[in-house]
């Protein structure tokens, strides 16, 4: 039980520290690579929990694709680091306002919860003992019974980001050319091959 105390408060501080990191690093590249010591320490927390497929799942997703697309966007563009920092005060009662918003809701979860423990156990789903179901097909029953819409939703929500990210991101330039689909299967023989006679003797 020490040991497992001792591992929690070791990872939860790890955790926030790594946090913060990511907001106060200067350099980009450091703040992806404190992000991926979060995300460890985060994968050690949910082992702690019991949640082995969840630790998994943030290794080797966030981990392994996320924040290694992070580390190689930042280190492949040219990031002006002074125009980065010049706009950051600007921004700081936004950021504050959201992250007290944020503290709220959490101190609100808290306190009903603690308040009213019996309703964290309350699922509205029968689901059996928990030492005849694995933790993989646990979350998936949760997840797709109870919990199904807000997986829907969250989909589409993502579907919309992905495709609103396209669409700021496309961009039309003047001078580079285009496959043009439409044109090519449209196109005739007529469109792009001219029959010449050639008199004999003389070039074309």
């Amino acid at each position: 039980m020490i040991v497992q105390a001792l591992a929690f408060y070791l990872f939860a501080g790890m955790t926030i520290a790594s946090a913060v990191m990511v907001i106060a690093a200067r350099n980009p590249v450091h703040s992806v690579l404190f992000l991926i010591l979060a995300f460890f320490n985060s994968a050690g927390l949910f082992v702690l929990m019991g949640a082995e497929f969840l630790a998994m799942i943030l290794v080797v997703v966030y981990v392994g694709a996320v924040a290694v697309l992070f580390l190689f966007v930042v280190m492949m563009l040219d990031i002006d680091l002074v125009e980065i920092r010049q706009g950051f005060l600007q921004y700081m009662p936004i950021g504050g306002l959201v992250g007290i918003i944020l503290l709220v809701e959490l101190l609100f979860v808290l306190g009903a919860w603690i308040a009213v423990p019996e309703t964290a156990a309350v699922t509205g789903v029968p689901l059996p003992p928990p030492e005849q179901v694995p933790n993989t097909r646990a979350l998936g029953v949760v997840l797709y019974t109870k919990y199904v819409y807000l997986f829907q939703a969250s989909g589409l929500i993502l579907l919309v980001a992905m495709i609103g990210a396209i669409v700021l991101t496309l961009r039309r330039r003047d001078g580079v050319r285009r496959q043009s689909i439409s044109g090519q299967i449209g196109r005739r023989r007529e469109d792009s091959v001219e029959i010449k006679k050639v008199p004999n003797r003389s070039g074309a």
